[in-house]
């Protein structure tokens, strides 16, 4: 990967102001990629990327993620052909955060259980403890027929 194509990241104000794009990646060289739905808004996932995946990202126009649990770079929807296609990529202020505005193809299912999105349970708190509640739709395909678990 070329050095040109993220620079290290510069002063203060030109990380804040600058046109240069340089990612502040974190001492395990991740940086956290929040996706949502293009046309919703609706938050599907959180990820994380590292250089090469932000570099796949760009050139290929679909997410590439870095899988911490598998430690490896992940093409989203390779195996499940839930791609997501990008929309628009923006970062924070500081350049340590992504934000991914993406349209899901394939089944419409961002998250791994077969649901729109990874965020489809609550937290409850009554009584003193803390409990999850289904917030969300039922899942939109079964994980074991796509991912043969």
């Amino acid at each position: 990967m070329s050095d040109t194509l993220f620079p290290a990241p510069g002063s203060k104000s030109e990380q804040e102001s600058g046109a240069v794009f340089a990612p502040k990646f974190g001492a395990d060289g991740l940086v956290t990629a929040i996706v949502c739905d293009a046309s919703t808004g609706q938050l599907l996932m959180v990820a994380h990327m590292n250089a090469l995946a932000i570099q796949r990202s760009l050139e290929s126009g679909e997410a590439h993620y870095w899988s911490r649990s598998r430690d490896e770079l992940w093409h989203k929807g390779k195996t499940s052909g839930n791609v997501h296609k990008i929309v628009e990529i923006s970062t924070d202020c500081d350049q340590d955060a992504l934000l991914l505005k993406v349209e899901v193809e394939g089944h419409g299912a961002t998250c791994h259980t077969g649901r729109l999105s990874c965020f489809y349970r609550k937290i409850t708190f009554t009584d003193g403890k803390a409990a999850l509640e289904a917030d969300a739709g039922k899942p939109l395909f079964d994980p074991n027929e796509v991912y043969g678990k």
